[in-house]
């Protein structure tokens, strides 16, 4: 964070300037705080399907994460995602900023606490509070479509992730390893405008040498409803397991609203509220998406 701003005048210029790129270039992302994982709106309009879409968002989040010390990470992914009849594939590059004492570490997407991965000082501690930026690491993400729903049948959806390790480990960017994951999505109407979906997931973490990350699962539960034919509003809770032995999972209640400009062009807005040390005390991102 620049010295001499606020949190909220820091998030309200980085809102602003997003707002303005996004209008002049018009780039895309799926709005999600990873790309690739939202769920199938209901709203798609009947015609030819457009085959590709781009995008570009950001995802803001703050909190001392169980610690004595505050950690703030900027995480601005761009991606390029190839749309099929049942399902995509989707190529993910973020930029991540991070200011902290390397006790937290985005890994695949997601800050979390992992104790200190950074490379120690020459007395052998970790490095004071400092603001490290750098390319993150490369996301591959690919989706199936099971099930299309029908009656009591929910849609079904699988998924699979490959992350390459192109962040750097020394400035807290990433671990420096490959993760692989899998996941399952759930999404049902209950009525015309509500919506309700699960997601489970598991993810297989690399480890670094000389530490101990365990794999993590993942799941969340919402619902949404749209206020309009075009504007979907979602409330759904999030917990995942902690990558350290004996650091508190972390879990969050996120509010996101996703809004179809037109029918290729989507916005997308949501704020996240911690439940727990092992999650930031508040988040937020912004996004939008382009198909053709």
């Amino acid at each position: 964070m620049p010295p001499g701003k606020s949190p909220l005048e820091f998030f309200s210029g980085l809102v602003s300037l997003l707002a303005t790129l996004t209008v002049l270039s018009l780039n895309a992302a799926a709005g999600d705080r990873v790309p690739g994982t939202e769920i199938r709106l209901y709203t798609d309009d009947q015609g030819p399907k457009p085959s590709w879409q781009v995008g570009a968002s950001a995802f803001y989040a703050t909190g001392k994460y169980g610690t004595a010390v505050q950690t703030d990470t900027l995480y601005t992914p761009v991606s390029l995602r190839r749309l099929f009849d049942n399902g995509d594939l989707t190529l993910v590059l973020p930029y991540v900023t991070v200011t902290s004492n390397c006790g937290v570490t985005v890994v695949s997407g997601e800050p979390l606490r992992t104790g200190g991965l950074c490379r120690p000082t020459p007395s052998g501690t970790l490095p004071g509070r400092v603001t490290n930026s750098g390319v993150g690491d490369l996301l591959l993400i690919g989706r199936y479509y099971l099930v299309d729903e029908q009656g009591l049948m929910p849609s079904v959806m699988v998924s699979g992730r490959i992350k390459a390790p192109t962040a750097d480990r020394d400035r807290g960017l990433g671990t420096g390893e490959w993760d692989e994951g899998v996941g399952l999505g759930l999404t049902k109407l209950i009525t015309s405008k509500l919506v309700g979906f699960t997601d489970v997931g598991y993810t297989f973490i690399g480890k670094p040498e000389g530490f101990n990350l365990r794999d993590q699962w993942s799941y969340d539960l919402g619902l949404g409803y749209y206020f309009f034919p075009t504007v979907l509003v979602s409330l759904y809770y999030e917990e995942a397991r902690a990558v350290v032995p004996g650091f508190e999972n972390p879990r969050d209640v996120f509010l996101a609203a996703r809004w179809r400009v037109t029918r290729d062009f989507r916005l997308n807005a949501g704020f996240e509220k911690g439940l727990s040390d092992g999650a930031p005390d508040y988040g937020a991102n912004v996004g939008a998406s382009m198909r053709f």
